[in-house]
């Protein structure tokens, strides 16, 4: 039986002939033509001045935070729901993260909880010069709230929408709330170059003192000099191109993954009080990329093994018939490497790593693909 992949990659024809042109110009080096036209054609997608192409998107958000004022001795306040090189980038600045719980309804930051955060560790006297907030599976947080009352406390705001590209908030595109925001183009992103990321801002002067730090911060002169240490950040011609294909499809593929939400959210909500997670009530989802569809068993879940949780057993059942399933990210504060970390807890992020699931959810996903999963899962649920 072929295998079905959580987000696999979907590549036509129209990126092969980007990719063929950056071949055949001989960029085939880091930079290039297609860099500097992916760089202007995603700030305008996003709605921002500029743009700065990058290996990763961990490299944006070290970038970000080492502007932002980030480095030993400060605090930096990073939402406990989210892969691991969210907190790593603060590590790499020698600074302490600090986790902030979620809030159950989509698993973004709670609000409420962060701002607390940052009250009580400058009460404390304690620098906080920043905080990341990010975007869960391509939604976008409550920067409606966060935005003026972090601005009114004199913290910069770096957004993490590494998973939201072509999400919406109020109006303004993931990627240009805050000084500065990173953007991901891993393999199984919305979008991909392969790998790759974007620092997007506002500030001219910002994205130019990074541009200088990402290309080993080297001094405009005809030699190789440099006056301080920088780091080889840079996005290659080849993979700008694939970006480049990959975005004039950008609307389409997330109609698609739209589409295939809605086939899971019409066949498994209620079902063993199964919710989509981002979609209830009020509080749609017509604003999200829907990158990944995640799904929250609040019921009994059918069977587990014993020590396993509802989440466990749902994934072990659908990889063990050839669909891709995870867990939702396991929350910063119970990674070995971060458990000592201070953090602000209220359970749910706990609760979701226990009970959440990600469904496959890429484009390339046919209508049979999608239904093969929800009954594969709804036998499982039923312990058949």
């Amino acid at each position: 039986m072929t295998r079905i992949h959580l987000s696999k990659a979907q590549v036509t024809e129209v990126e092969e002939a980007y990719v063929l042109d950056a071949l055949r110009s001989g960029w085939v080096a880091p930079l290039g033509p297609h860099v500097d036209a992916f760089e202007a054609e995603v700030a305008a997608r996003c709605g921002v001045a500029g743009a700065l192409a990058l290996s990763s998107g961990t490299a944006a958000l070290h970038l970000a935070l080492l502007d932002a004022g980030v480095g030993p001795g400060t605090l930096v306040p990073v939402s406990d729901l989210t892969f691991a090189a969210t907190v790593n980038a603060v590590a790499y600045t020698g600074a302490d993260p600090v986790l902030v719980d979620a809030q159950e309804a989509d698993g973004n930051v709670d609000v409420d909880l962060l701002l607390d955060a940052v009250d009580r560790l400058r009460a404390e006297g304690a620098s906080v010069p920043a905080v990341v907030v990010v975007d869960l599976f391509g939604r976008c947080a409550d920067y409606g709230r966060l935005e003026p009352a972090l601005a009114d406390r004199g913290v910069h705001l770096i957004e993490d929408a590494a998973e939201a590209l072509g999400a919406f908030h109020a109006g303004r595109g993931a990627g240009s709330f805050g000084r500065s925001a990173a953007l991901s183009f891993n393999g199984n992103k919305i979008m991909t170059t392969s790998g790759g990321g974007m620092l997007l801002s506002d500030d001219a002067e910002m994205l130019a003192r990074a541009r200088y730090l990402s290309t080993q911060a080297r001094q405009p002169v005809p030699w190789y000099e440099h006056t301080e240490v920088g780091f080889n950040y840079r996005m290659s011609n080849i993979l700008a191109a694939l970006g480049r294909g990959q975005l004039t499809r950008l609307d389409a593929m997330i109609a698609r993954r739209r589409e295939i939400r809605d086939l899971y959210d019409k066949h498994l909500s209620g079902i063993f009080g199964i919710r989509v997670l981002g979609r209830s009530g009020a509080d749609y989802d017509d604003d999200d990329n829907c990158w990944l569809t995640t799904i929250v068993i609040d019921g009994p879940g059918a069977s587990c093994e014993p020590g396993q949780t509802i989440a466990d057993g749902a994934v072990d059942a659908l990889n063990a018939v050839d669909i891709e399933a995870r867990h939702v990210w396991k929350p910063m504060h119970l990674q070995p490497v971060h458990r000592e970390m201070r953090a602000f807890l209220n359970g749910s992020s706990e609760r979701l790593f226990e009970r959440g699931i990600t469904l496959p959810s890429g484009a390339g996903l046919t209508d049979a693909d999608v239904f093969r999963v929800i009954d594969a899962l709804t036998a499982h649920l039923e312990g058949r």
